[in-house]
């Protein structure tokens, strides 16, 4: 029997969870070592900053208000969300009063920028086409800004010829994630996901590729860094 084209969707669908699933949980080693030694030592919280801020706005753009029909976009990210936020208390318990108020003050600037988005669209877009148009290109601006922020540790690959700190599984999790979530975009035809995760899918595979070219020239070190210091999506 041939599956249908919605079956097919929500299948794709549930692997892209899964996978993304991955990608956020990829920073619970340092969070962990954060908690073991009650320090956040030289780590920042800015990657978990922005991950908030792509998260809410992707639960804004899934709510049948603005994209019905959009339940794995928003459970996945809502996971996230929780994620991040406990990857933040860290930085709020251990951290300098720097990061904490850094921390306060970038989630409230969110908070207010999200309201602000919510207040636009609601009171100005009374189409499902316009508003998922108009919050899905906020959702396509911090999903690219999220997904090319490894760019500065692809560059330090080439110039040190070291994939140290570029982990293979990371890069892979990232390619991965973006060729779920862009066959789902395009079995659903939907140009925000697609542009945002077809982004994605790019860099996992420049990554995948940087890593086979220098692979064998990395410098064997008994010390490992945590994965979740190259920032994902």
């Amino acid at each position: 029997m041939v599956m249908s084209n919605e079956r097919i969707r929500t299948i794709v669908g549930l692997i892209g969870n899964v996978i993304s699933f991955g990608l956020f949980i990829s920073p619970s080693p340092t969070i962990w070592r954060i908690f073991k030694n009650k320090t956040v030592e030289e780590f920042s919280p800015d990657p978990y900053i922005a991950c908030v801020m792509n998260c809410l706005l992707w639960i804004f753009y899934g709510l049948p208000i603005n994209h019905p029909d959009s339940t794995l976009v928003i459970t996945i990210n809502a996971t996230g969300l929780v994620l991040e936020l406990i990857y933040l208390s860290s930085f709020i318990i251990y951290g300098k009063s720097a990061h904490r108020k850094k921390i306060f003050s970038w989630l409230a600037a969110e908070l207010v920028v999200l309201g602000a988005i919510a207040g636009f669209d609601l009171g100005f877009f009374h189409t499902h086409d316009k508003r998922s148009t108009f919050v899905g290109i906020f959702c396509v601006v911090f999903g690219i800004l999220m997904y090319t922020s490894p760019l500065t540790i692809m560059w330090k690959v080439i110039t040190t010829k070291s994939v140290e700190y570029m982990p293979f599984y990371l890069s892979l999790a990232a390619f991965l994630n973006g060729c779920c979530w862009t066959t789902y975009a395009l079995l659903k035809w939907d140009w925000f996901i697609l542009i945002a995760n077809g982004t994605g899918a790019l860099s996992g595979f420049a990554q995948l590729i940087l890593y086979a070219c220098f692979y064998r020239t990395t410098p064997k070190k008994n010390s490992k860094r945590p994965e979740s210091e190259v920032q994902m999506a």
